[in-house]
């Protein structure tokens, strides 16, 4: 690896970028990428395996979009990530190593949802809007899709919750002013498990470690149907205001092996 080399091609989009190896990662551990923050601001911060085990280089880089696609290499393939800015900050997604990436554009196709693509090529979306936060088929707010559903869209009124957070894992919750879920799957969550525990799941797991009952446990539902209608508001982005009821989805950085533990739960 290279690092010297690294950091010219993260300068060319107006990044830094620190590389480092890290000795508690084994050698098939491949990378882990993420945003420090220093005296001078904000930074990529890539910790890697043993040298001789992990290649990491920039495979394209757009200077006006201020993103570059990443790829590691490892006993264990290929791995690529889309690092660049995003409204107010720097970002890391990891791209799906089933999708064929090469570009920084592929790498944002790959990202959106399959019924955002589907509906971009029904709907016939030019491709100079394709990547806007907001266009025909969506409006976007970070990792989230929001897509209209219109008058189809029928719900019990007396079901719809208020500044309701949404979140992924354990990331900075987006707050919706009306939130209105369909489905989905039970689970207990806690600050040891983000992702939640089936109610199967949760019976093995406090019969085997009892003291698992003084943790702080919620029930929320896991990769439920979900729609948001007013305003929807995060620290790190600039507030939306969605009129009428909009379908919610998320990016598919979760069907990435580096990301494979992260779920939707709300």
């Amino acid at each position: 690896m290279n690092a010297h080399l690294l950091e010219r091609h993260f300068a060319i989009i107006g990044a830094r970028a620190k590389l480092r190896t890290d000795t508690r990662r084994n050698r098939t551990s491949g990378v882990s990428i993420d945003i420090g923050t220093d005296r001078f601001g904000e930074f990529f911060d890539i910790a890697a395996g043993q040298p001789d085990a992990v290649d990491v280089n920039v495979v394209d880089a757009q200077p006006r979009l201020r993103h570059l696609v990443l790829m590691s290499r490892d006993e264990d393939g290929k791995h690529k990530f889309l690092c660049g800015h995003d409204e107010r900050h720097w970002f890391v997604a990891a791209v799906p190593e089933t999708a064929a990436v090469s570009t920084v554009a592929t790498a944002m196709e790959a990202l959106k949802p399959v019924d955002v693509r589907r509906l971009q090529r029904q709907v016939a979306v030019k491709p100079r809007k394709l990547n806007r936060r907001r266009n025909e088929v969506f409006v976007r707010q970070g990792e989230w899709f929001f897509l209209p559903v219109g008058g189809k869209f029928q719900l019990n009124k007396n079901l719809i919750l208020r500044n309701e957070p949404l979140r992924r894992g354990g990331g900075k919750p987006h707050f919706v002013e009306e939130l209105y879920r369909d489905g989905g799957e039970t689970v207990y969550v806690s600050t040891q498990h983000p992702n939640g525990l089936t109610p199967a799941q949760y019976e093995r797991a406090i019969s085997r470690q009892p003291k698992l009952r003084q943790l702080h446990w919620v029930v929320q539902r896991r990769n439920p149907r979900v729609y948001v209608r007013g305003k929807v508001r995060h620290a790190d982005h600039k507030t939306i205001v969605l009129h009428d009821w909009h379908q919610v989805l998320m990016n598919t950085e979760t069907q990435a092996i580096a990301m494979r533990n992260v779920a939707f739960i709300d």
